[in-house]
Order: structure tokens, then C-alpha cells, then sequence
């Protein structure tokens, strides 16, 4: 009677492949070795040749962004600031002391916040994500994990750590972060600020994730073949960290601290709107606020946005190179139709935007 024949360690690997594959959220691929290796100095190379000014990083966001003009002024320092302490970084010349220029962005939804980060990173050539920070949650709760968020940078990049590792990571709604209940500030949120505090400094983030079952018998198998694997890991050091929220109740925070500064007397402007009060918040503003102390420290850019009006979105469909309706010309011209819109078409549409 012969032995059972049982499967090689591929045809193992193979099968487990398969059954977990719809089971667990896809990860980082590792690219081809001659691809990755073309990647990575073509990369390099832009990065250590990296000249761009502030004033020429506007200009490119002008074509696209209508209005907005404070917070492209801001954004346009704050990056290329980065990115010269990036070239520095690899030219051997960092600066001992250097504070990350990460970005808390403050606006009202529909703005164009995310639009115009995503035009920063198309500007500069380095991968990007965004997520919503209600999705996350403090390790060992139910929810993502934030270092899921460099995870996915490792994706955008093809895969490439070392492409990765100077990318952008985008986090909007982080003012929901700043709940409260009964007992006080919302734990979850805390717990969360307090993991994303280890992003916005530095940390190596493995990139499989702990739970990744696919992962975890790769391993077993690597160590089966071979011994134990080096875990890839990615370095936060310089990836640039946005975040961003409507903050409905900071008009209202900023207000209270300026009448306690004017006791007596009502100064000349104290009745300007909220949009303005917004343009006067202070670090402990964001704290009353509900975010933590350490977690406003990490991010020293404030950069506040303008409501729209309607002809605000006027300009933007008639001026914008990312114009909507560009995207309809074009799409009917391949039919051989040509789109056109009168301006009090398009003044109707801004109007009920």
C-alpha cells in the first residue's frame, strides 16, 4: 500500500490563496524586481531633483481651483517646504530639528479641500489616498485601523515602499473625532488621535496587516522554505499628512474667547460672521474643540477655506481646467456632437448647486 502523496509547500500556498482570497481586503503587491527597481530611480531622481517654488505650485493649482486663493498660498509653502526638507533628507543635509509641515485643513463640505490635495500630489508626482476618519477606530475596537491608511499608499505606489514613503495621506471628517458624551471626550475618538499621533511623527508600519490571515500563512510558508522573512516595513518620517473638517462648532468656540478678551465693550468687527471668527481659532480652540493637545501640535499648518457662492461655481464651470463640463464636451464629441451652454444655463445650474 503506498503513502498518501500530500501537496508541495506551492500547491499549499496555491490552495490557501484561493480560500481566503474573498475572505480578506486585498494588500500591497510586491512588483516585479526589474519594474520596481525602474520605479523607484526614476523616483528618486524626482524627488532629489525637486525645485519647484510656492509660487509656481499656485499657479498650477490656479488653473484648476477657483477662489480659495489664502488656501492655496498656504498649501503651496507648506509642500514645497516638505519636499525640500525630503531632498535634504536624502541629500544627507536634514535638519536635526525639522517640524513636519502636516496641514489641518478647516472648511465647510463642497469647497474643493480634497480636490486641491489631489491636485498637489498630481502636481508633484507622488501617490496619494484619502479616507474618511469615521471609519477608523482605536486598536482592538471594531473598525479600520489607521495604519491601513499607509497600507494603501504602498498600493497607489505600486507596491513600492520606497516610492510610498514620500507620499500623501489625506484624512477628512477628523472633527468627528472630537466627540463628547456624558463621561466626557469620546474615548473612541481619543484612541484614534492617539494612533494617528504615531503616523504624524514617525513609526514603521508593517506592510501586512496583523490581521491579514493571507499574509500570516505566507509567512509560514516562507519560514517553511527558508527561515524566518524580514518583515517590510514602511517609515512615516516623510509622508506629508493632511486632515480636514467642517468644525461646525468653532465660529461659535472662537467667539466666546474673544468676548471674555473685550469685557465691558463690544469692539469695532465683533459682529463679524463666522467665516471670519473661523480665520481667528488658536490651538486651544481646537482643544476645547475636543482634539487632544499632542494631536494639534503635530499638525502647525492651519489652513482655512471659503464657502461658495453661486458665482463662485459659475467660474468653476466655465474656467476650471477640471470643468465638469469639459468632461460632457468631450463626451459628446465623440459622437460627433458639439455641447454648448448659454451663461444663463450655466448660471441656473450654479445657482441651484
Amino acid at each position: 500500500m503506498s503513502s498518501p502523496q500530500f501537496p508541495d509547500s506551492e500547491e499549499w500556498q496555491r490552495r490557501f490563496q484561493e480560500m481566503f482570497r474573498a475572505f480578506t481586503p486585498p494588500q500591497p503587491q510586491v512588483p516585479l524586481e526589474n519594474k520596481e527597481g525602474k520605479n523607484r530611480e526614476e523616483f528618486e531622481k524626482q524627488i532629489r531633483s525637486f525645485t519647484f517654488t510656492p509660487k509656481e505650485i499656485k499657479a498650477y493649482l490656479d488653473r484648476f481651483v477657483i477662489q480659495q486663493e489664502e488656501a492655496k498660498r498656504v498649501l503651496s509653502v507648506a509642500v514645497c517646504d516638505h519636499y525640500n526638507h525630503v531632498r535634504a533628507a536624502l541629500s544627507g543635509e536634514e535638519l536635526p530639528h525639522y517640524v513636519k509641515q502636516n496641514v489641518l485643513l478647516v472648511g465647510p463640505s463642497g469647497v474643493g479641500k480634497t480636490y486641491l490635495v489631489r491636485c498637489l500630489a498630481e502636481r508633484i508626482g507622488v501617490p496619494m489616498v484619502r479616507a474618511d476618519a469615521t471609519k477608523f477606530s482605536e486598536t482592538g475596537y471594531v473598525g479600520g485601523d489607521v495604519e491601513d491608511l499607509v497600507r494603501e499608499l504602498v498600493q497607489q505606489a505600486g507596491g513600492d515602499v520606497s516610492i510610498a514613503q514620500y507620499g500623501i495621506v489625506y484624512l477628512d471628517e477628523i472633527d468627528k473625532l472630537a466627540g463628547f458624551n456624558s463621561m466626557g471626550r469620546d474615548v473612541s475618538g481619543r484612541g484614534v488621535q492617539a494612533n494617528l499621533l504615531k503616523l504624524l511623527e514617525e513609526t514603521e508600519v508593517p506592510v501586512r496587516a496583523p490581521y491579514d490571515i493571507q499574509g500570516q500563512i505566507q509567512t509560514m510558508l516562507d519560514f517553511q522554505r527558508g527561515g524566518r522573512q524580514s518583515k517590510r516595513t514602511v517609515n512615516t518620517r516623510h509622508i506629508l499628512f493632511l486632515v480636514s473638517g467642517a468644525f461646525t462648532r468653532l465660529p461659535e468656540i472662537v467667539a466666546r474667547r474673544m468676548r471674555r478678551g473685550h469685557i465691558g465693550f463690544r469692539p469695532q468687527g465683533a459682529e463679524a460672521d463666522g467665516r471670519e471668527a473661523v480665520k481667528e481659532a488658536t490651538t486651544a480652540d481646537f482643544i476645547e474643540y475636543g482634539l487632544e493637545p499632542e494631536f494639534v501640535g503635530r499638525l502647525p499648518v492651519r489652513v482655512f477655506f471659503e464657502p461658495l457662492n453661486a458665482d463662485d461655481l459659475f467660474r468653476i464651470l466655465q474656467e476650471s481646467e477640471g470643468s465638469i463640463l469639459r468632461q460632457y464636451v468631450a463626451a459628446f464629441q465623440a459622437y460627433g456632437i458639439s455641447l454648448r451652454f448659454t451663461e444663463s444655463a450655466l448660471r441656473l445650474i450654479a445657482a441651484r448647486a
